[in-house]
């Protein structure tokens, strides 16, 4: 469901996240971003529910500046992520496509990505769903351990 990024759920679902995020890479995630970034026309955010609870989320921003140069108009993946008692049932690939069919439909004509190589689970969905490697943009770009990734949508 397509929810504003300042829904409660969401803020459930980024708190989990960035434990997450610290158990595997020792911090929080630092990426800039502001709420209006994901929301129409700039992007868009969801969340995915089981039986009336918030287990799974992912939103997309149009992004332009110092991103590879594959694209003329693409867009970034920001948060995906899935609560670990759900994980394994296919919601990360059920918002994956929901983010990208939301973008395309907005104009976006490449989804990019910035992930971590410790971030396994997230890589081979990515990997398998088309992803490639890209030039490197973004926050941690000079970080050894992230990988830039995209693809064309359309």
């Amino acid at each position: 469901m397509q929810v504003p990024y300042e829904h409660p759920d969401v803020a459930a679902l980024e708190q989990a996240a960035q434990q997450f995020y610290t158990q595997i890479y020792g911090g929080p995630d630092h990426t800039p971003f502001t709420t209006a970034d994901f929301s129409p026309p700039r992007g868009a955010f969801f969340v995915g529910y089981l039986e009336g609870q918030a287990v799974a989320m992912g939103g997309w921003r149009f992004r332009t500046p110092g991103v590879p140069r594959v694209s003329r108009r693409p867009a970034e993946i920001r948060r995906i992520f899935v609560r670990e008692r759900v994980r394994g049932r296919g919601f990360a690939r059920l918002v994956l496509a929901a983010l990208e069919a939301s973008a395309a439909a907005a104009g976006a004509d490449w989804m990019l990505l910035e992930t971590g190589q410790p971030q396994i689970a997230a890589v081979g969905l990515y990997r398998s769903s088309g992803y490639v490697d890209v030039e490197r943009f973004g926050y941690y770009a000079a970080s050894e351990t992230a990988l830039n990734l995209g693809r064309p949508l359309g």
